[in-house]
């Protein structure tokens, strides 16, 4: 008997017997995919009868990595200790760049969303160039600066650094958290920083932006703002995203980061060896 995998997408709020009383009754083609409601992957063995597996056979997946940042566990917990504690006498920002934002023009328009239909968009488009949005969110106010680059070197990092220090009240200290981006660290940047000591750079983790929460911020301007947008040029793109962020600053709402250090370091030590004794042929 022939065994298909299929892929599964299921409210978050469903039960496993629930999705195997749907598995039961209906057949794969008959599943939708809703797109603005939390989802669960499973994939599922079906034999060609689409009968539900004994039980064991049903798995979640997700997307997971092991860090190798030497450095991993101080700066986990000093990122943490900078959402949880902040220091008195000073701003926390969450400060990134997000590139390739591109201004789309689709071939033709989209219908609008009505009853019974989901809006549309075509699944070819006309590219107009790109920009790049170099943001610093406030973690205690949910406050945004940000700005439009056309590149993103450590001239145009320095240029927004500045900036920074431009829009931040001068007696207060700066803790600016970013990733390991090589413009992050070049020598200029170094200089800077030491005739500045106001500005003080906390870095991520190797291969752990999700520790950044301004890239919550870039997931919500392109959910809400750039992914169904169509621009004719640049310039009405960061247009947009200026309009975007004005609003968003007008009506701030912070991002609140609740996860202690420990817990996140633990996960990753059983990680780690669990990979060891993968490799050394354990099970």
């Amino acid at each position: 008997m022939s065994v298909k995998r299929v892929v599964i997408l299921h409210h978050a709020s469903e039960t496993d017997d629930e999705l195997v009383h749907e598995i039961r009754h209906r057949r794969y083609a008959d599943f939708a995919y809703p797109t603005f409601t939390p989802w669960k992957l499973h994939c599922v063995h079906l034999n060609s009868a689409w009968q539900v597996p004994r039980p064991g056979i049903m798995h979640r997946g997700a997307l997971a990595s092991v860090w190798n940042d030497p450095d991993l566990v101080a700066k986990v917990k000093d990122i943490v200790g900078l959402y949880l504690a902040p220091p008195e006498k000073a701003l926390v920002f969450a400060v990134d760049e997000k590139s390739q934002f591109q201004a789309l023009d689709r071939t033709q328009p989209g219908l609008p969303i009505k009853k019974g239909r989901a809006g549309t968009m075509t699944h070819d488009y006309k590219r107009n160039g790109t920009t790049t949005l170099f943001a610093a969110l406030d973690m205690a106010t949910g406050k945004v600066i940000g700005e439009c680059m056309p590149r993103h070197r450590a001239k145009e990092f320095l240029a927004f650094l500045k900036k920074i220090l431009r829009e931040t009240p001068a007696h207060l200290d700066l803790h600016l958290i970013v990733d390991n981006y090589a413009t992050h660290k070049t020598p200029a940047v170094q200089r800077w920083l030491k005739r500045h000591p106001r500005c003080t750079l906390h870095f991520t983790p190797t291969s752990c932006s999700w520790l950044n929460m301004v890239e919550w911020l870039f997931a919500e301007i392109t959910r809400q703002k750039i992914r169904r947008g169509t621009f004719d040029s640049v310039p009405e793109l960061e247009a947009a995203i200026v309009e975007w962020i004005n609003h968003r600053n007008d009506h701030p709402k912070p991002f609140v980061w609740t996860a202690k250090a420990n817990p996140i370091i633990a996960k990753h030590l059983r990680a780690r060896k669990t990979l060891a004794n993968l490799e050394a042929g354990c099970k």
